[in-house]
Parts: C-alpha cells; structure tokens; sequence
C-alpha cells in the first residue's frame, strides 16, 4: 500500500512539473493566451451594450489597468476594468456616443497567469455606428526646454479645427506615451484634424487648468494609409538569427507628428505661505509669482518708515525686509499691515491687505543665553592659557563679518571671480583691495573691478585681464566690508593660478537651418547641466574657448525676444515655446585641439536629435516578449524542437 502511495505522488509531481514547464517534466508552456469569444463580437457594429466580455482560453491576469488600458473616445466617467480567471470584464459607465468606434487598447497588459507569457499589444474595437474607423495618427511628444520625452500624457485629436474647442470640449480620441514619447491614436475617421497633448489634472480632457502640461500646433491632417512591408528577424535561438522576413502591412499615416510641451507661466500671484522671521534680523515673504510693485509695510508696535533694507530676488518672488536697528533685532514680535498686489478669483491682480505678526524663532533671551555660554566657554579656554603662561586675551573678540570668497586656487582664464555677503553691507572700501600679479618672480599691482551685482551690496564681482598661465594674488584689508549691524571683516589672501592655453580645447560650431538671428548655444556635460554658452554670431558661428578635455554635448535655443534665457509658450496668446535642438552626437575635447563642426540645427526629426546618452527619460524596459525556451532547451539536448499546440 505504501508503494502504490509513492507511485501515485510521483505521477502527480511529473503532471505537475509538465503543466508548469519544468524541464524534466516536459515542453515549457510558451504559448501566449488567446481570445476564445468576445461579448460583443470583436469589430461589431451598432453596438449599444456598454459591458464587454473577453474570454480566453486560460486563467490570464491584467498589469495596471487603469495606467496600461486606454478607452477612445476618452471616458469622463471612469470605466471598471477588471481580469476575473479567463475573463477581463470592461464595463463603460459614459453614455455611448452614436455612430462612433470604440476602441480599448490593452497595449501588452494582458499575459497568462502560470508563465506569464504576453498575448501582445491586442486592441478591442467595436462601433455604435454602421462602419469600423480604421485610421491611426501617431508621432512624439517632447519637452519643449529640453527635448526629453515626455511620458504617460495624453495625446488627442479635434475634428473642430478652432483654437477655443482645446478649451471647450473634450478631446475626440486619445492615447498616451510611452517612454519614448511616441504615442499612436486609434480608430480615427477619415477627416481632418488637429492634434493636442495634455497633462489633464482633472480629468475633463480639455485643457482648463494654468498648471496643466500642454503642445498644441495649428497644422492640420488628414489620416491615410497605404501598404508597405517592414522586416521581420526570425531566431534560431536567443544567439542566431535563422531568416529575416518582408512582412507586408498597412502603413498609417502621418506616423511623425511631433508635439513639444510646456507649462505656461504660472502668473496667479498669491502668498505660497505666512512670512518667516528664521534669523531675527530679516523678515522674508515667498510669492507664488513676481511683481515689480513691492509689498509695503505699516508697522505697528515699530516704526516701518526706515527700519528696512529692501532685498528681491530677480524674479520679485522672494522679498527679504533685513532690519537696520538691532534693537528691532532684539524684538521679539513685530507686528503690521502689508499692502501687496495678489490674483483674484477673477484672475486680476488687485492690492491686498493683511495685518501679521512675526516673530522671532529664536527668542532674544535664549540668544542671550547662548551668547553667554560662549563667553564662558571662551574664558575658560583664556584661563587655561594663562596658567600655562601662554598669550591670552582678556576682551572677548567682537565677532567678524564673514564673506564668501569664492576664489578658486587654479582656475581658468574666462572664470567669474564672487564675494557674497551674509547680510546687506553699510560701505565697502576699494582701496582696501588688492590684486597682484607675478610677472618674473615679482609681484605688481594688477588692474580689476569690483562689480555689484545687486542693490544692497550682498555679491561681487571681481572683474580682470586674466592671463594664461600667470599667478596671481587677490588680497582684502582688514574692515574692507562693514554691515548693516557694524560688523567689519577680518583680511583674506588668496592665491590663483589662471592654467596654461596648453590644457584647453576650442569648439567653433557653423550653424545653419534656422532663419532665427538670436541664437544661444550650449555646451553641455554628460548630465545635460550647462558648462558654457555663447551667443552665435551674424555670420552663424558659436565658438567656445578654454574648453576642459571630456566629452560635451550641445543644445541651442532660438532666442525669439532676445532675453538670453529660453521662454516657454502661452496658449491663449499663441505663443508657442522658444524652438530648442540638440546635436545629435556627442563630441570629445583634447588639451590642445581646435575642433570645427557643422551642425544644421532642423537636419534632423527634433525627436531623433537629443543623444541617448543625456536623454534621462529612457525608452521602457523591453517589451514582455514569448520567452522561446524550449527552442534553447532542445539545442541544450542536441534535439530539434517541433513547435506544437500546447494543451491547457
């Protein structure tokens, strides 16, 4: 009795490593699940049912519906999707739209539940009307700043050509993108139309949100398709290729048009939060967006009329009120009204008034406190020397300004030389700065500038002839720099050496193919982050001097309103975003090389211009593909494998 049990557990363990695909128990299962029936029949017309019913012919599994399953027209109510053992239910919950395709593309979601073997990108169509729509619109969606493909937005299609139906109605028919950008629209009349691209916060497909992601383009087109054949690589194996097939198709066209998105200014002006006193001598207000009118304070336990120094960054959106008295400082509590300028619900920007307490993080004792500790610390420290008989102070040190020098010890010969301040100054003296410059082992008085870069004398600049391979010296008195508060600064030396010509590249781009005249061009690093740029010039060229050897890539931006800075698009006022390119490939610098290229900036499909290598929004990971394996395992055991029907 006991060996019959065991012959019986061994037939049940071989049936089921066979049904599994164990190699000692049998063929893998390679074959992807199929359709059995649909309810309704596939590409069925006059349909009025809004549930449909997929059957295969064994238990399936469905990845991410609600990410990986697109239904056109776009459904407004969401529509319940789900696998159920060899069904995937849809159940629509829009009223159908009359004389209309339907299409639910599953894209590759759909694989069986044991080997996970993938039934391909399968679309189900039906139509409420007399005929199916068979015609496809497919193209690229990149980022407008930077060429990179934008993916999982919306792309859709109007038969109403006006600009308002973006803003009024729903889009027609939709898909979205994949990782590369492209996106493929299905089930399109005959007809013509415009296409769009939306990053819809709130599901409405049109575009009605500031802050919604758009491309829009006011060339029209009217889908077509024609045969063509494209070829097929039949493997042998996971290593060799055993045939290469023309497969004949139907081609669709346009299968290339590109969109570039944007976010239009986000110019709704309000405060992002309540005002910060962080350090007790500023107070800083954070702006959702800038205004050249600045808020204005009425204090009221303080007099407001002088108490400030006014800072704002360059866009007006982050003001910082430094406080001139330090008896303000030692305040805890400011309280007042500010007037400011801020979006209605109307949009319309109008002044406002709010009244606020601040105060300080960090009160005035537990500063006083912390001071305290300090100067015993510190005296302890001096006791300790004098028993030792060792040089001691007994004045405790005023505290110093401290600047930022950022002065580098080598740098090269078109580097920016900067002071930054921690807080605005009162007065700063010239004279009491120096440059020199060794010329033959001995040192001269060389000729600089100090730029202000701002209004409260917060950041230098410090501007000169800098002369390959040639040390310099960058010295500070003592005092140069006095604060708002009275601190001063202590001296600063620092030496440079500006590197030789010898350790530098030169690039000269000749560009061509655009009629823009302000053209700004880039040299990028490997993670597309700016090294360099340079205006072209009248006669097209773009040449970067005392380049560091490595590899580069460049991008350029056609400067339409000459800003020196790239601009994005605005729907309503038909402004499309500055035209942005790539070179297409990458190009290395050698220490002592002048480097020429041409470069035709609309030679290439923009989506075929930016390099892999600094594309940081990659393709998606291969497609789930059949895995062949009994292929492999028959050539493992010098065996010719016979595809069959495998029974499920």
């Amino acid at each position: 009795m006991k060996k019959l049990l065991y012959i019986v557990l061994a037939l049940c363990m071989f049936m089921s490593c066979a049904r599994m695909g164990s190699p000692d128990g049998g063929w893998y299962d390679d074959d992807p699940p199929k359709l059995v029936s649909s309810m309704p029949a596939e590409f069925s017309t006059n349909v009025k049912n809004k549930k449909i019913v997929l059957l295969f012919d064994e238990y399936i599994k469905l990845a991410d519906a609600s990410q990986n399953v697109i239904v056109s027209p776009p459904q407004l109510e969401v529509p319940e999707i789900k696998a159920s053992g060899k069904k995937i239910i849809v159940e629509l919950q829009d009223s159908l739209i009359p004389n209309t395709t339907y299409t639910v593309d599953f894209s590759d979601a759909i694989s069986d539940n044991n080997e996970n073997n993938p039934l391909g990108n399968y679309t189900y169509v039906f139509s409420t009307g007399e005929q199916i729509d068979t015609f496809e619109v497919a193209g690229y969606v990149l980022d407008a700043k930077n060429l990179e493909p934008i993916k999982g937005i919306s792309v859709g299609v109007y038969a109403d050509l006006a600009d308002s139906a973006f803003r009024t109605k729903p889009l027609l028919r939709i898909s979205r993108t994949d990782g590369t950008g492209r996106f493929v629209i299905k089930g399109v009349a005959p007809g013509e139309y415009r296409v769009y691209a939306l990053q819809d916060a709130d599901g409405d497909y049109k575009f009605s949100q500031k802050s919604e992601i758009i491309a829009y383009s006011h060339e029209t087109f009217k889908p077509s398709a024609g045969p063509d054949t494209r070829q097929d690589t039949v493997w042998r194996d996971s290593l060799h290729i055993d045939n290469i097939l023309q497969v004949p198709y139907t081609h669709f066209y346009p299968d290339d048009v590109l969109m570039l998105a944007f976010q239009e200014p986000q110019t709704d002006r309000y405060l992002i939060k309540q005002p910060e006193r962080i350090n007790a001598d500023r107070i800083t207000f954070y702006f959702s967006y800038g205004n050249e009118h600045l808020p204005v304070i009425h204090g009221f336990n303080f007099d407001a009329d002088s108490a400030f120094v006014v800072e704002a960054t360059q866009k007006r959106d982050t003001i910082t009120y430094w406080l001139r008295d330090t008896t303000l400082v030692n305040q805890d509590t400011l309280s007042f009204a500010v007037d400011y300028m801020m979006t209605d619900t109307l949009g319309q920007l109008v002044m406002q008034t709010d009244t606020i307490d601040v105060i300080a993080k960090t009160p005035y004792a537990k500063r006083q406190k912390e001071l305290q500790k300090e100067i015993e610390t510190w005296q302890k420290e001096q006791e300790k020397l004098k028993k030792r008989d060792e040089p001691y102070d007994s004045i405790y040190p005023a505290k110093a300004l401290m600047p930022n020098y950022k002065i580098p010890s080598s740098m090269n010969p078109d580097s920016r030389l900067t002071i930054e301040m921690p807080i605005p100054l009162q007065r700063y003296d010239t004279a009491s700065i120096h440059l020199y410059s060794q010329i033959d082992s001995l040192w001269y008085q060389a000729p600089f500038e100090m730029i202000q870069r701002d209004s409260v004398m917060r950041t230098f600049e410090v501007k000169a002839d800098w002369r390959p391979n040639t040390e310099y010296s960058f010295e500070v008195d003592s005092a140069a720099f006095v604060d708002l508060h009275g601190l001063v600064s202590n001296a600063f030396k620092q030496g440079i050496k500006v590197k030789s010509l010898d350790e530098y590249a030169t690039i000269t781009l000749q560009l061509s193919g655009i009629s823009d005249t302000s053209v700004i061009v880039q040299l990028l690093d490997k993670s597309d982050n700016v090294v360099k740029e340079v205006k072209m010039t009248a006669n097209g060229q773009a040449k970067f001097l005392y380049v560091t050897p490595a590899v580069y890539y460049f991008r350029a931006i056609a400067d339409r309103n000459g800003n020196g800075v790239w601009d994005t698009g605005v729907y309503d006022q038909d402004i499309q975003p500055e035209d942005v390119y790539y070179y297409y490939e990458s190009v290395e610098a050698k220490a002592k090389w002048d480097i020429s290229k041409s470069w035709n900036l609309t030679g290439r499909k923009r989506f075929k211009q930016k390099p892999g290598a600094i594309t940081k929004q990659k393709a998606d990971k291969e497609k789930k593909k059949l895995q062949n394996r009994n292929v492999d395992r028959a050539q493992k055991l010098g065996i010719e494998y016979v595809k069959k029907q495998v029974v499920k």
